[in-house]
């Protein structure tokens, strides 16, 4: 097991007497989000298979959670990521011994990449959410909630291409909890998972248009589209001014630094958004994300008005 066991804390500002508001602390993972929990699973299966190398198509943290456990296990590692892919987050993956070939404009590009670099017998892909061992390894995450918190009635989470949304769906559906609702957050511009549930299938976006860069894949994985179908559920889209806003005050409460991708499910408590409203134990995964830095954080804090203490 690559991952560490996350902490679960009460929100130090949010919380009530009538409504807990609760928090799963991802972005402590070695990897700086909940990505390694499902990367760990399948680099270490592919080892098992003889495999000497993996690949993997990524925004940023899919391919740092990748890069982290083909170093632990003692495998090479290609990351193929787009220009959008800050330098920093491309040196902070070359740090792990990583090669790092930067290719495309989007995800769906570095995608087609690494999929070509991949055809060797002793290569693996490593997709960046649509692939069930990635979901059993997230799905290790309900298990410590429901361990921590088990009359959790709500949950929120953001999605990008679905691989978080699919682990959770898929813990529940292990634990018989399908009673737990589920908040599905998204930001105006790359909206995806929304777009899906109207249709009743996945469907791709023509663009991305989002600070929420890790929420940027065209089009989601169909499994959680349809099995998000089994529970209680709200999708919820918001602005960018309102994931920053996310990022923003946490990073007051709590000294971390998360990215819009996971500041858009922490808008929800701070917004107290209708979507839990009736809720009496909410948890927010933090789902964390290595595309952000202290620069980033004080400056959209200074364009909001907002301040960083």
């Amino acid at each position: 097991m690559l991952h560490i066991r996350t902490p679960l804390i009460l929100h130090p500002g949010l919380s009530t007497p009538t409504r807990r508001i609760w928090l799963k602390l991802e972005n402590l993972q070695p990897s700086g989000s909940f990505k390694l929990r499902g990367m760990g699973l399948l680099c270490t299966q592919a080892k098992a298979q003889g495999k000497r190398k993996v690949v993997c198509p990524s925004a940023g943290n899919a391919g740092f959670a990748t890069a982290v456990a083909a170093a632990s296990l003692g495998l090479k590692a290609c990351i193929v990521v787009p220009h959008t892919t800050p330098e920093t987050t491309r040196a902070r993956i070359r740090n792990t011994g990583a090669e790092v070939i930067v290719h495309g404009k989007v995800w769906d590009d570095a995608n087609q990449k690494a999929m070509a670099l991949a055809q060797g017998a002793r290569t693996e892909y490593v997709p960046a959410f649509d692939h069930p061992v990635l979901w059993e390894g997230h799905s290790s995450m309900i298990d410590e909630i429901l361990e921590d918190c088990p009359q959790v009635d709500t949950l929120v989470t953001s999605v990008g291409g679905g691989g978080l949304l699919a682990g959770i769906l898929t813990g529940l559906i292990r634990h018989g909890r399908m009673d737990c609702r589920i908040v599905a957050c998204e930001t105006q511009g790359a909206a995806s998972f929304s777009a899906a549930l109207a249709a009743g299938h996945p469907v791709r976006l023509t663009r991305i248009d989002s600070v929420a860069t890790s929420l940027g894949a065209a089009q989601v994985a169909a499994w959680p589209v349809q099995h998000i179908l089994d529970f209680t559920y709200e999708c919820v889209v918001l602005s960018d001014d309102e994931a920053i806003m996310g990022v923003v005050r946490y990073a007051n409460d709590l000294r971390h630094l998360v990215e819009p991708a996971c500041g858009v499910s922490l808008a929800i408590g701070y917004l107290d958004h209708p979507a839990i409203a009736d809720a009496r134990d909410v948890v927010i995964v933090v789902c964390g994300g290595v595309n952000i830095s202290v620069q980033m954080v004080a400056g959209w804090a200074r364009l909001s008005g907002m301040s960083v203490n």
